[in-house]
């Protein structure tokens, strides 16, 4: 194998499995179960001191964190169309910051629309939950306004940055967040998970569940309405 992607069902490593099945990267995942503390061990902090995935061994190196993830693929792998060609320091800025709108933005939101409890305890839950649609209301306007002036965030082109806007959207809609309000959002979903690489990507993820369920490890987030 020339890389190994240390991730866990479900997680935003989603994102660099599609970036990595884009670019034609021979790689293996690993499974990082959560229910046993595995992110918290001493063989993976070695890895990854931070305790979180995703977690990519790649060319010698050991990346985390999606936006640089990303950022090296896209220039290890040019010709694979992972982001748009910079004409210049001020456009590759300008992805840069795209990506960091996905990873500092609304992933934080994510969390709390999906396991508010992790954040407030059970008995807050509901209202952390509740504050953090309302703010990704207001994020999802602007990508929706975005995504009104063509099929992906940069146009005609898919790049990276739809596939980690696919997880969001995911993630958020499977905790009870009403994307029909955001027809054009919605479409985009759709529409990523009719892509070759987002189904392989897919695919894996749903061997790994299956794995974790037979050994009762599978992480079940919390339902709060």
């Amino acid at each position: 194998m020339s890389a190994i992607l240390h991730m866990a069902p479900g997680t935003c490593a989603r994102v660099t499995a599609i970036a990595l099945e884009t670019a034609g990267v021979d790689f293996e995942t690993r499974p990082i179960r959560f229910m046993r503390g595995e992110h918290k061990s001493p063989e993976f902090r070695k890895l990854n001191p931070l305790g979180k995935v995703p977690a990519l061994e790649i060319d010698g190196s050991v990346l985390t964190e999606n936006l640089a993830i990303i950022t090296y693929l896209a220039e290890r792998y040019p010709d694979a169309g992972l982001m748009p060609k910079a004409v210049d320091a001020a456009a590759r800025a300008k992805q840069l910051a795209d990506l960091s709108f996905c990873s500092a933005t609304l992933h934080p939101l994510v969390t709390r629309i999906r396991i508010p409890n992790f954040f407030a305890g059970a008995e807050n839950a509901l209202i952390v939950k509740q504050t953090a649609e309302r703010a990704m209301d207001e994020y999802f306007e602007i990508v929706e306004q975005r995504l009104s002036q063509g099929n992906w965030w940069y146009g005609s082109a898919w790049s990276a940055m739809d596939a980690y806007l696919y997880w969001v959207v995911w993630r958020v809609e499977g905790a009870g967040y009403d994307i029909a309000r955001f027809p054009h959002i919605a479409g985009h979903a759709r529409k990523s998970e009719e892509l070759k690489q987002v189904k392989r990507a897919l695919e894996r993820e749903e061997t790994m569940q299956a794995q974790l369920l037979a050994e009762g490890t599978a992480f079940q987030p919390p339902v709060v309405n």
